[in-house]
């Protein structure tokens, strides 16, 4: 999941200064403050981790991935064969019911499914349309014929996205609606959102694991000032944070009353490269891009060592990882014998960055002096968050440090956004290699998982030797909590158990 900001406005950050009375006052109400507010409640609108990391407490899926972010279980659906031929996939849908206590049923998940696949405003078709069929064989029995054999199928189940959602809530409330307010699946319901200020969630009591859940409700706040966000939590104002600086860790870790929560995560930090800019077309541009920055520089200065250099697009310790794959050197002197010989010796690039975003602004200042030092004037652009994301994707910049945490355990969804062409133009780069794009499709059918990891192992040497982008860290997530918060933990891939986390 990418990071993908919002406008948050006046009422969010008065939010922040000074915490209004509300429902939070009650006894198990956990209170989470965070940057920025959700979007949407639509699962298939968004591909965002400030939605998702909500809403997956809101939704529950067919199959889920456990707490260690290694493997899959059971969700809504209890079991789950497979023919001989990996075409035909028959789910037993557990007896469940929607937070309006009306049954869910193999009807809804067959629904949700089609629509992710099939639904215009989808932001996921692409990983769904491999389905041909889905249908109820009974209320209980979901039978899904997919066109070819797919390895990540099972996994793109788990995804957030294809949540699954009331057939009838949705006809009946319409899409607008829906996405503001709507019939949960999972452990909490929508109970209020106050646009740019919080999202009030209460305790479902028709959720099929109801008596696991601890918590009355949670509040999700809005406090874009991430020191603002820090002292609201150690005034007790709320009870925990999330996006903890890397330079607040040290500092928070010495106060007695809080828990500072470090969990391993899939985050990797790159920077972009917008291919479709002048010399940025040549690969050996982009090589010299490389050798001109100082990763460790940056995990040091930046991360205070929280984070490490990364080396490849999929992230330390995910499936099919290549921790041998190549970690080229600084070198600004070859960085800037390889630019003359491309003839870019004179390169100026366009920096942009997220205003007000404490890490991205200290990474650029250490990137812009980097470059220079290979002769390279990136002038840096600082925008609004709001603005941001809008420019990125519509290719309006030369260079841009984002970041990605995976959605699913498998390697396809991540390789297929920013190497196989066809989603966003290879996540904004406008990154194209005929035979990159070939082995993506290839791995995606491939079910050996031997020969599926030698071609992971290829796909993360080939995407190293064009530059699709400059691996830049992996970093862990790290929240802060009150030490009468337990359990309030992320998986690698973002998900809160707050079904689990309990407010003494």
């Amino acid at each position: 999941m990418t990071n993908r900001w919002k406008s948050i406005g006046l009422a969010a950050l008065l939010a922040g200064l000074a915490l209004s009375a509300s429902y939070a006052e009650a006894a198990g109400v956990l209170t989470i403050g965070r940057r920025e507010d959700s979007t949407t409640f639509d699962p298939i609108k968004t591909a965002q981790n400030i939605d998702n990391w909500v809403f997956s407490n809101v939704y529950d899926v067919l199959i889920r991935v456990d707490k260690t972010g290694t493997k899959l279980e059971p969700g809504l659906a209890e079991s789950w064969t497979a023919s001989d031929d990996g075409l035909t996939y028959t789910f037993k849908i557990r007896n469940a019911k929607f937070s309006d206590g009306s049954p869910l049923t193999a009807e809804d998940a067959a629904y949700s499914l089609l629509r992710i696949r099939d639904d215009p405003a989808s932001l996921w078709s692409d990983s769904y349309k491999v389905i041909d069929t889905a249908a109820a064989t009974d209320a209980h029995t979901l039978t899904i014929k997919l066109k070819n054999p797919s390895a990540p199928f099972l996994s793109t189940l788990a995804l957030p996205n294809a949540s699954v959602i009331s057939k009838a809530g949705m006809e009946a409330l319409g899409a607008d609606a829906y996405a503001e307010k709507p019939v949960a699946s999972g452990a909490f319901t929508v109970e209020e959102w106050r646009r740019g200020d919080r999202i009030i969630l209460k305790k479902n009591p028709n959720f099929w694991q109801a008596d696991r859940v601890k918590l009355d409700g949670v509040e999700w706040i809005s406090v874009p000032d991430d020191n603002t966000r820090m002292l609201n939590v150690q005034a007790g104002e709320l009870d925990a944070a999330i996006f903890v600086p890397f330079s607040r860790v040290e500092e928070l870790k010495k106060d007695t009353n809080l828990n500072v929560d470090i969990d391993s995560s899939t985050r990797e930090d790159h920077l972009l490269i917008n291919h479709a800019h002048g010399a940025l077309a040549k690969k050996e541009v982009r090589q010299a891009l490389d050798l001109a920055i100082d990763k460790k520089a940056i995990v040091d200065a930046v991360t205070f060592r929280q984070g490490t250099v990364a080396n490849s697009y999929i992230p330390k310790g995910a499936l099919y990882y290549f921790a041998d794959n190549l970690q080229r050197p600084y070198d600004p002197e070859k960085a800037k014998e390889m630019l003359v010989a491309a003839g870019a010796s004179d390169l100026t690039l366009n920096y942009l960055i997220r205003a007000g975003d404490e890490v991205d602004e200290q990474t650029a200042v250490l990137v812009q002096q980097q470059l220079q030092k290979a002769g390279i004037t990136a002038n840096l652009q600082k925008v609004d968050p709001s603005q941001e994301w809008d420019m990125t994707v519509a290719g309006d910049y030369d260079i841009s440090v984002n970041y990605w945490t995976n959605d699913i355990l498998d390697p396809d969804q991540k390789t297929t956004f920013v190497l196989g062409h066809d989603s966003n133009n290879n996540y904004m780069t406008n990154y194209k290699n005929e035979a990159v794009k070939e082995l993506v499709a290839k791995a995606r059918l491939e079910l050996d998982p031997k020969k599926r990891q030698e071609m992971y192992v290829d796909l993360q040497k080939m995407a190293k030797d064009d530059v699709n982008w400059i691996d830049l860290y992996y970093s862990p997530y790290i929240n802060v909590s009150r030490k009468n918060i337990e359990n309030f933990h992320q998986n690698p891939l973002g998900r809160f158990f707050l079904e689990d986390t309990v407010k003494n």
